[in-house]
């Protein structure tokens, strides 16, 4: 009884993801006038509004080296993780993917952004938080990452090439580079003051004169 209900399950679980699959929800960033951050999954219509570069669920290029039917089921079903600092269960869903050689893209949720954007992206700020294709895994639960991982159709065993390497973490939400200050326009130099002209001394009063006959001195 048991075994006849997990295969319609597992039928639901392959369906959800072929549909869901099909394309990847974005996630915008919004700077109102007010400086207010908000986060929309339709583009802005605003022109001068910025999106935010949210992690997607786009195949990574990384994909290019991997054998053909991996690389089948990876750009059909891309995996991202969502993980936080100091947290076993991130540790545990990493671990899962490393150990069935499932290439994964992995998203880190540190700054205020990030959890923002998570929120919209799952509706809450659990972690870790997978997605495989368009299905949402919240939490991590073996069991439950093994059946959507087997219905995706990816290896039990690591068939990934021996070079192949992954993808160094991300932030979710990237950082934007902060530009350079302008430098301060160098001042004018100063104008030295023009050099006072000295006054010439007054006359000596030496004796009588036409106009001080009597040759009174002041």
């Amino acid at each position: 009884m048991r075994k006849s209900m997990r295969a319609p399950l597992l039928m639901g679980f392959l369906l959800t993801l072929a549909c869901a699959g099909v394309q990847a929800q974005g996630v915008y960033r919004i700077v109102g006038p007010d400086g207010k951050v908000t986060f929309s999954d339709r583009p802005p219509a605003d022109a001068n509004a910025q999106p935010a570069r949210i992690a997607s669920e786009a195949p990574s290029a990384a994909n290019g080296a991997l054998p053909y039917e991996l690389r089948q089921i990876a750009n059909r079903f891309p995996v991202t993780l969502y993980t936080g600092n100091d947290c076993s269960p991130c540790t545990s869903a990493r671990n899962l993917l490393t150990s069935r050689g499932v290439p994964f893209t992995e998203r880190t949720v540190s700054s205020n952004e990030d959890i923002a954007a998570l929120q919209r992206l799952s509706g809450g700020t659990g972690l870790p938080f997978g997605t495989i294709g368009g299905q949402q895994l919240a939490g991590f639960s073996e069991g439950e990452w093994t059946q959507y991982l087997d219905a995706a159709g990816y290896p039990k065993q690591s068939a990934l090439p021996r070079n192949y390497r992954q993808p160094a973490p991300t932030p979710l939400v990237a950082v934007k580079a902060v530009e350079p200050a302008a430098a301060p326009a160098a001042s004018a130099p100063a104008v030295a003051p023009a050099p006072s002209r000295a006054r010439p001394p007054a006359p000596v009063n030496d004796g009588p004169s036409p106009s001080n006959p009597a040759g009174i001195r002041f």
